[in-house]
């Protein structure tokens, strides 16, 4: 079969077409391979051009020349199956396994006879913690968590005291020797000195993240392991023991320690909220908030508000497993880590509440990293071809490429999922440079059409509510004054304005809230000035007021 595949392969011949031009007749032969690769629609036109024919004889040439490699492919697959059947019957292939081998690409191509995929353990637990949290057992869900959360910030809180402990004494060691230096100590006694308490530092850091990280997978096992336990207790209404494992208990909804000092402390929040219509002929309804707030504040627990807690939660776990979910823009750097800046801050945050449903914030970011490797090695093969065939620009690019290889480009992002957060599901890690301090940005600018690339996703992916930081920043500067923030403001809003329009084609039409954060160190003045430029670029709803004759 493989050689008769091969001869059928190989096989050439000759299209022969003829035509009269007055008295005299003319007849054209092209060699043609089969099978056919080309289209004959593309192949006719560079016969017409190459031979200059005549415009009169186009459609018959085009006709003929289809006709003909149909024709000609139609007998090569007769005589290619004839002689895959001779093969059968002469023995030369083995029935059964040419079966099976059917068998096994028909399954695998049609749905209806493919093998049902198994469920996994993630997507079981899925339905089974959405069926609880709409259930009466929301409240023993959410104070079990809480429990939980309270017992990882007081081991995070003991790991703080004995690290500021750690730092103090080596200070006082450094200290000393400091005031020795030059006398009877040199600058070799001071290194040695300060790397051993670089290695203390890090010894106690390993063994405390190491505890960490052995608690929280402990908490998640025995978590998991108690919803599905108290879902198979739901489905039996013979259990007797049901409406004591569902009974709330007050004592076990701790408090954490203030003596810890770990309580964030919110600021006044100054927000403005806005509907607005969109569209041409089909105009969609949108919420528009504008907040002074820290972008953190929508990840972090209020564990000084017990009776708040149990509501503060409800939504954000109510809608994990929904079409309703939240979002957040993180403005981050082009390394993919938690090492330093917000990165570190929202780690940090990540880090104070088991994840029940997720992977830990440091897994996914190696996932990310991963992936982010991979996709600049395929970039970088385009670029490297691109350079073959002699394009300038993708030079460059390829050598910027290969220096930063494992980081991302500004106006790139990647995505973690949470359970464990505030009032969020979903964090975007936006990466931008220091041009975003600049006030000459673009509309074209990697920024922006990052938010138009999160935008998209957004709507692709169930994500109803989203945190945007509106001047491109997370804290103010020196640079950035009045007529700075105003101008970025303004470019902002128009900007998301025009890709909150483009929704409509991504999505139908889905009402969305869109959220403005700007740093709290913003003033008053200047967040009104904000708040009344809102609505002379969106068109804010007015209300229609209705009053009696009479």
């Amino acid at each position: 079969m493989k050689k008769n595949r091969e001869r059928f392969c190989n096989k050439e011949r000759e299209f022969v077409y003829t035509f009269k031009v007055g008295t005299e007749c003319f007849k054209l032969r092209v060699p043609l391979q089969f099978p056919v690769q080309e289209n004959p629609s593309h192949l006719h036109g560079r016969l017409m051009l190459l031979h200059n024919l005549p415009c009169f004889i186009e459609n018959d040439l085009k006709e003929a020349l289809s006709q003909f490699i149909e024709e000609e492919s139609l007998r090569d697959y007769d005589e290619d199956a004839e002689a895959a059947l001779e093969a059968v019957k002469s023995g030369e292939v083995d029935l059964h396994q040419l079966a099976s081998t059917w068998a096994k690409a028909y399954a695998e191509t049609t749905l209806e006879y493919a093998r049902p995929e198994e469920p996994s353990w993630d997507e079981d637990f899925a339905d089974v913690y959405h069926d609880l949290i709409h259930s009466p057992a929301s409240e023993t869900l959410l104070n079990l968590e809480h429990n939980y959360f309270v017992s990882i910030s007081e081991l995070i809180g003991e790991r703080d005291v004995e690290l500021k402990k750690l730092r103090e004494r080596q200070g006082v060691e450094m200290e000393k020797v400091m005031q020795e230096l030059g006398k009877s100590l040199t600058d070799q006694d001071v290194n040695s000195l300060a790397a051993q308490h670089f290695e203390s530092q890090q010894d106690l850091e390993n063994k405390w993240s190491n505890e960490l990280k052995q608690s929280t997978a402990i908490q998640k096992q025995e978590y998991q392991e108690w919803v599905i336990k108290l879902h198979q207790d739901l489905k039996n209404p013979n259990n007797s023991s049901l409406s004591e494992e569902i009974k709330v208990q007050p004592s076990l909804f701790r408090e954490s320690v203030d003596a810890i000092g770990r309580i964030y402390e919110e600021q006044r929040k100054l927000e403005e909220s806005f509907t607005i219509h969109l569209g041409a002929q089909l105009k969609t309804m949108h919420n528009l908030r504008l907040l002074r707030a820290d972008m953190l504040d929508f990840c972090k627990h209020k564990r000084n508000h017990r009776s708040g807690v149990k509501l503060h939660r409800l939504q954000t776990a109510l809608s994990l497993y929904s079409t309703s979910l939240c979002g957040l823009v993180l403005l981050v750097d082009n390394r993919i880590n938690s090492y330093s800046g917000i990165k570190r801050d929202f780690a940090t945050v990540c880090q104070e509440c088991t994840d029940f449903h997720f992977p830990r914030i440091e897994e996914q970011l190696e996932v990310v990293q991963q992936v982010a490797l991979y996709a600049r090695t395929q970039r970088g093969s385009k670029l490297k071809e691109a350079q073959d065939s002699g394009n300038q620009n993708a030079v460059s690019d390829e050598k910027t490429a290969e220096r930063n290889y494992l980081n991302i480009l500004p106006g790139e992002f990647y995505i973690t999922r949470h359970s464990n957060l505030s009032e969020i599901h979903v964090a975007f890690h936006l990466c931008v440079d220091d041009n975003v301090k600049s006030g000459n940005i673009t509309a074209r600018d990697p920024a922006i059409m990052g938010l138009r690339n999160i935008l998209k996703v957004c709507c692709t992916h169930d994500i109803t509510t989203i945190s945007i930081p509106l001047l491109l920043v997370h804290d103010m500067s020196e640079e950035m004054t009045i007529p700075w923030c105003l101008r970025r403001a303004e470019l902002v809003f128009k900007c998301v304005k025009g890709f909150m329009m483009e929704m409509a084609s991504w999505d139908g039409g889905i009402s969305r809230t869109v959220q403005f954060l700007v740093p709290q160190s913003i003033s008053e003045e200047m967040f009104y000035q904000l708040s009344n430029m809102l609505p002379q670029i969106f068109r804010v709803s007015s209300t229609l007021t209705l009053t009696s004759k009479h």
